[in-house]
């Protein structure tokens, strides 16, 4: 495990259908912790988004019938003011979900809260509607099998392009990490936000790599000896593509 330069900030990421349960599952955060009614989530405000979104999906959350809400919108949680829809006017970037409303059909507040801005980030249009797409649909048919704690966002580092008045930050690549607790398996993905050609196993990274490329701390929490174990490997025949 890497020495990692960042502040710990207790989190919980287990919910039930409608709320969160508490749990010691943790991530480090260099962001203020915002808490919705499915899923929390790091913002910055350096980058006018959120570093990582985490929040539990099983095969009673994916059964949901909500249809898309479609209200984008400003998170007045957030103590700095989130990123505002008008942001992305014009900008060529689609508003890309990190948390996907397709995972939020339970309920009409947890279909609404998808759509605040805190939960939105810049994504190529041609990797939003495709790849991204069908990795978060691959994501919720594993669900259909096997409870999951997922974390997702977009890597933040290095010299990002802006866009909008707020200064929203483009991220180069979007990661994704899924772990299956009862199973005991992890998978991760870093994809690079353009039009993805390649097999999504491709695009398959083993958390300490997505660690290296955030500087988060995933599921620090964890005895070492599993965290190690999980977080090392990138191994794709436990999972079913």
């Amino acid at each position: 495990m890497h020495l990692l330069a960042v502040i710990r900030i207790i989190i919980f990421i287990v919910v039930s259908a409608t709320a969160y349960t508490q749990n010691t599952f943790q991530h480090s955060s260099e962001g203020e912790i915002i808490k919705h009614s499915r899923y929390y989530l790091s913002y910055r405000e350096d980058h006018e988004q959120a570093e990582w979104v985490c929040y539990k999906l099983n095969s009673n959350l994916v059964s949901g019938l909500i249809n898309r809400s479609n209200n984008f919108r400003e998170d007045y949680s957030v103590s700095t003011g989130s990123a505002k829809p008008s942001d992305y006017k014009y900008s060529g970037y689609d508003r890309g979900h990190l948390v996907p409303a397709g995972d939020m059909r339970l309920s009409y507040k947890a279909m609404s809260e998808s759509f605040l801005m805190s939960n939105i980030s810049p994504q190529n249009p041609s990797f939003n509607r495709g790849g991204w797409r069908k990795l978060e649909a691959l994501v919720r048919n594993w669900a259909n099998k096997n409870e999951l704690h997922i974390v997702t966002g977009g890597v933040l580092s290095g010299e990002l392009i802006k866009i909008g008045i707020s200064g929203v930050s483009v991220p180069r690549y979007f990661y994704k990490i899924i772990y299956a607790p009862k199973k005991g398996k992890m998978i991760g993905f870093v994809m690079p936000n353009s039009k993805i050609n390649l097999n999504l196993k491709s695009y398959v990274k083993s958390v300490d790599v997505i660690e290296s490329l955030t500087g988060i701390d995933f599921f620090y929490d964890l005895y070492d000896d599993l965290e190690n174990k999980l977080e090392s490997k990138s191994d794709i025949t436990d999972w079913n593509f």
